[in-house]
């Protein structure tokens, strides 16, 4: 009887013989005790979940399918298989990934590392070479080296800070040196180049002691660099044409400069009203201050003393002229302007202004300081001989004289174009540029013209929009030949320059008229702002409306502050 009840807890149907005994601790928590009838068998075997619909409630809907991150969202055009160009929504990733920025032969090296390194280092598109095993890495400290020779001779000729980190930048990406960062200050150039997220950087730098005017070669580094982003020039090539560039001699010989300077003078006497005996009397002065500037030159002075000896001998004929007004009716006044429009630094003006709009602070703020010395050694040079002639010498010089503006269109059209032809000879530009330049002075100072005398239009408003289409003009000239814009721009603004207005200030300053001269002074600045923002206004709606390459290379600017 016990061994029946240890059995029966076995299933229902077995046969006596077999079951077989078992322990107490086979016994399970879930076996129905004796008496108790085992439960149906369930007549689904499948088991319910605890997520299933209970009964009496309706399941939901079938919702949309769930889409995964790279796959195309409504509304977007899928991109044809031979571009990755395609319309996509704001704010959604393309499927294909970020697309690349096209580094086209066609379009000039300028925009294309411009457009490099206005992105955020993070979003640079680093082209994907070819890995060879029998190939070495590219030479980085003769990359670097190359780097910063050509750098040099960029900013030592004057070029924007942008422009040269954009040269030496194009020069490093061409011989495989991707993740580099160029920074250019006023006389520093540094490059710093990292093979990989693990390796220590590679840096190099080099610092501009000396720096020359000579347009002749800031062309032949800009054809060079466009050679070696685009037709891809081995490194002794490059070596050997810069070798090539460092030793040519300048294109005109040391009297054809001192000859435009005094055609530049005499020119610029003529657009403020002066006659034959002024241009000869402004050419004189400015050859002789020449000649003088050179000699200090020669004996090792700084150039703030250069501009000084450059300011005296013009306005020594001025002043001597305005002596001899009992015998010689001269406008003294015209010969004195005409000496200053070939002192003052436009070229270094430009620059500095155009280093702060596009974001180089410190560069431009020593470039403007730069700027402020030079014309601070030519005050004290025309003041000297002003002072003198005033004060000592018995001169009368009127300034109400030379504001008497005779219209002479046809006249002052033909002095401007020779202005800006001699102004071109002194920057030692290309011969097939000069003629462009005067060209593009003629036409800056036609739109002055029309604008100040026909239109009545204040001076200011007027330089700037004259000095835009200069810019604009000269930029478009630029892409279409591959080289730098400023032999196209810096002598076509030539007569443009406020050098009247800085010779009212200096001889109303000589005159202890102080609040005229400041007024005037004044007056002299803001022409020269407005022609610098006007020629970098007037080149950035150039770059503007050009073809940009690939679609991501938006030219990406730095937010407004606003304050914080």
């Amino acid at each position: 009887m016990a061994e029946r009840q240890r059995g029966g807890g076995g299933a229902a149907g077995e046969a006596p013989e077999d079951r077989k005994p078992q322990s107490d601790e086979a016994r399970s928590a879930f076996t129905p005790p004796l008496g108790v009838p085992l439960p149906p068998p369930p007549e689904d075997e499948h088991p319910t979940s605890e997520f299933a619909v209970p009964e009496g409630i309706a399941p939901e809907l079938p919702g949309e399918p769930e889409g995964s991150a790279f796959t195309l969202p409504a509304g977007a055009v899928a991109p044809d298989s031979s571009t990755t160009q395609g319309t996509l929504l704001p704010g959604y990733t393309p499927p294909y990934g970020m697309p690349k920025v096209s580094l086209t032969k066609d379009t000039p090296w300028q925009d294309r590392m411009r457009t490099m390194l206005r992105m955020p280092v993070g979003e640079r598109p680093a082209p994907e070479r070819a890995a060879k095993q029998d190939e070495p890495g590219p030479p980085v400290p003769r990359v670097l080296d190359l780097t910063l020779r050509i750098g040099e001779l960029l900013l030592a000729g004057g070029e924007g800070a942008e422009d040269v980190e954009a040269a030496m930048f194009g020069v490093a990406h061409a011989y495989g040196l991707d993740r580099c960062e160029p920074t250019v200050t006023f006389t520093l150039l540094t490059v710093s180049y990292q093979p990989s997220l693990v390796d220590d950087p590679v840096t190099a730098n080099r610092t501009v002691r000396r720096r020359g005017t000579d347009y002749t070669r800031l062309d032949a580094v800009f054809r060079l660099v466009h050679d070696i982003t685009s037709q891809g020039l081995t490194l002794e090539e490059a070596y050997r044409r810069l070798a090539e560039i460092r030793r040519n001699r300048h294109p005109y010989p040391g009297w054809g400069l001192t000859a435009a300077s005094g055609l530049l003078a005499g020119a610029a006497s003529m657009l403020v009203g002066g006659g034959v005996v002024v241009f000869l009397a402004a050419a004189l002065g400015a050859m002789l201050g020449d000649r003088l500037a050179w000699l200090a030159s020669g004996r090792g002075l700084p150039e703030f003393y250069q501009f000084v000896a450059a300011g005296l001998p013009p306005a020594a004929v001025g002043v001597t002229l305005s002596a001899l007004h009992g015998y010689v009716d001269v406008q003294a006044s015209a010969v004195i302007t005409g000496g200053l429009f070939a002192l003052i630094p436009g070229r270094a003006l430009v620059a500095g202004v155009q280093d702060g709009l596009t974001g180089y602070y410190i560069t431009a703020a020593a470039r403007l300081l730069e700027v402020g010395y030079l014309v601070a050694g030519i005050v004290c040079g025309v003041l000297i001989v002003l002072y003198g002639g005033v004060h000592i010498g018995g001169a009368t010089l009127n300034p109400e004289a030379a504001l008497e503006r005779v219209e002479r269109p046809v006249i002052q059209i033909i002095a401007a174009m020779l202005l800006s032809f001699a102004f071109a000879v002194l920057l030692q530009q290309e011969r097939h540029s000069v003629w462009v330049a005067t060209l593009n002075g003629g036409v800056a100072w036609v739109v002055y013209g029309a604008l100040a005398d026909t239109a009545g239009l204040d001076p200011v408003p007027a330089t700037a929009i004259a000095a835009g289409l200069v810019g604009l003009f000269g930029q478009l000239l630029s892409r279409y030949r591959y080289a730098s814009a400023l032999p196209y721009v810096t002598a076509a603004i030539g007569p443009l320059l406020p050098g009247s207005a800085v010779y009212f200030a200096l001889l109303n300053f000589a005159k202890n008229e102080l609040n005229t001269g400041i007024a005037s002074l004044t007056k002299a600045a803001a022409l020269a702002l407005a022609i610098a923002i006007g020629v970098n206004l007037g080149s950035e709606m150039a770059r503007m409306f050009l073809k940009v390459p690939g679609e991501a290379a938006g030219r990406r600017a730095a937010k407004r502050t606003r304050g914080f």
